[in-house]
């Protein structure tokens, strides 16, 4: 082990350590639960904490292992997730008042797979409402709060697993990303978090948003511990028809070297009003990624704002869909916010809708003309750090206005179906982080993984923790 104390190991350090006997499953699930007991009031990361269970199933893992068995990579590594997977025979809120004493009949594949291959639960963890807020307020459950300031926003919907992979709380957490909610949290709470290709792991049995941009995927410490995610959950599953025919994860991309690769800088949108502290991390990053043997090559993108409005129309829709009969049968126990963009959806006509669905695939063949030759495109993952929760709330005189500019560079990677990983890039003048977002190619989720390993092979952001109030 790099350190004496279990709970600040990444997922792929503490995975072979517990293999190797170096540190107990009881040992880690002990350290994490009193992390959890200390940082939880300043946070609100988990609305369930199990520790009993957790600690039975890290009793029963080690004796496993004391007879020579493992179920798998992750054996005896315990994770908590966003609050939207389902696990049967528990309760799963899914942040909202819909949901309130809901117990789950069936489980997750994602999650069925990491415990196939030997994670367990330590709970469950903080999310949105109903995952369509970008901010982690939320009325029911009360909000949660960025781990490196509590008077700032952890990002949403996977405000939980934001926060609490960044407090390590936990090595690794699922997220959801249909408009930026893994990658949101992953930039404003110092994590890494990977939106994967739409398709390439199975939503069946967790919280559906929106059916044609949903998609599951990890927040974690390092690009190689999102892998390691990856390898365990990715690949086809009959309860999900949008997985059909999707390759396993293939750990030798995952792993390659990035010299010889190509990343393109967009000379537009991505880089159009940033706040300094982020045009600069951004600059530091493309060098850092020269150095490692990286071409770098600009790139002029389709209009970028036609792109994001489409998948506007596309998720304002859909959730409504989604939320319809809720709508009509309980409105009040929507919050405010989110009850009015699911109003909001009602405004759209059907040609509208159609019309975004058809153009999807003429608007993913114009961004792969503009990108021939490249492997992925840098940008930041927002043009500013975590804003405060008092200037996102609901109500306030700039919310809205706000709340576009933090989630501009989110919304086309979604619309397109294409893969996006954040990395912790630097830190502001307050010291909160800053992330930069590299969008992929379809099917080019390793291709992110082994470019981030390989970025903070040389780097140290990653390796920043908040310190307790």
């Amino acid at each position: 082990m790099t350190t004496s104390d279990p709970a600040l190991l990444t997922l792929t350090e503490l995975a072979a350590a517990i293999r190797a006997k170096q540190v107990s499953s009881v040992e880690i699930t002990e350290a994490l639960l009193e992390r959890i007991a200390a940082w939880q009031p300043a946070t609100n990361a988990f609305v369930r904490i199990e520790a009993e269970e957790a600690l039975a199933l890290a009793r029963a893992a080690d004796e496993a292992l004391a007879r020579g068995e493992t179920k798998g990579p992750l054996h005896g590594v315990p994770l908590a997730h966003k609050d939207m997977f389902y696990s049967a025979g528990k309760p799963v809120g899914c942040g909202t008042k819909l949901r309130e004493g809901w117990i789950a009949s069936t489980t997750s594949t994602a999650i069925a797979r990491l415990e196939a291959a030997g994670a367990f639960r330590l709970g469950a963890l903080h999310m949105s409402e109903c995952a369509y807020n970008p901010t982690g307020h939320n009325p029911y459950l009360g909000h949660a709060h960025n781990p490196w300031d509590g008077t700032r926003i952890t990002g949403g919907s996977s405000s939980g697993s934001g926060a609490a992979v960044a407090a390590r709380l936990t090595p690794a957490a699922l997220g959801s990303d249909t408009g930026g909610s893994i990658r949101l949290p992953a930039h404003f709470c110092g994590v890494t978090g990977l939106k994967t290709t739409f398709g390439r792991v199975s939503r069946a049995n967790a919280l559906p948003l929106s059916f044609t941009l949903d998609t599951v995927g990890p927040l974690a410490r390092t690009a190689e511990d999102c892998a390691l995610i990856m390898a365990a959950m990715s690949g086809s599953d009959p309860l999900d028809p949008a997985t059909d025919g999707m390759p396993a994860w293939n750990a030798a991309k995952a792993t390659r070297s990035p010299q010889g690769m190509t990343i393109g800088l967009p000379s537009s949108y991505y880089v159009d009003d940033l706040e300094p502290e982020v045009a600069a991390a951004l600059d530091r990053a493309l060098e850092t990624f020269a150095e490692l043997g990286v071409n770098i090559v600009k790139v002029d993108l389709p209009d970028q704002t036609l792109v994001a409005s489409a998948g506007l129309i596309i998720l304002a829709v859909e959730a409504t869909s989604t939320h319809i009969a809720g709508l009509r049968e309980r409105p009040e126990v929507y919050g405010d916010w989110v009850r009015a963009r699911l109003e909001n959806g009602l405004a759209y006509s059907a040609i509208e809708y159609l019309d975004a669905l058809r153009w999807r695939g003429p608007a993913l063949a114009a961004h792969l003309a503009a990108i021939e030759g490249v492997d992925a495109v840098i940008a930041p993952a927002s043009r500013e750090v975590a804003p405060t929760i008092a200037a996102t709330d609901v109500g306030g005189p700039n919310a809205e206005a706000t709340i576009i500019a933090i989630t501009r560079f989110m919304r086309p990677v979604n619309f397109l179906g294409l893969p996006g990983l954040v990395v912790p890039a630097g830190q502001g003048e307050t010291g909160m982080p800053i992330g930069l977002q590299l969008i992929g190619r379809p099917f080019g989720d390793e291709t992110l993984t082994a470019l981030g390993t390989a970025f903070q092979s040389v780097t140290d952001h990653h390796k920043r923790v908040p310190s307790l109030p």
